[in-house]
């Protein structure tokens, strides 16, 4: 549903009491939007000292935005 302003607002499912339900939902959407492996693997952390390379900084650096 696009608006004047050129901007499509994201249909978030909302969580309306029946959790089984919300939760396929929102596996769905997430599949969607490809941040299910954030779910599944989390969110990789720099391990004190290890040094890495710009690569492995970026992936990092990425995945937490």
């Amino acid at each position: 549903m696009a608006t004047e302003s050129g901007f499509v607002q994201l249909a978030i499912p909302k969580f309306d009491g029946h959790f089984d339900h919300w939760c396929i939902l929102m596996e769905n959407f997430l599949h969607s939007k490809e941040y299910w492996s954030l779910v599944e693997d989390g969110i990789p952390a720099e391990v004190e000292g290890v040094q890495l390379t710009e690569a492995q900084k970026k992936v990092i650096d990425d995945a937490k935005l």
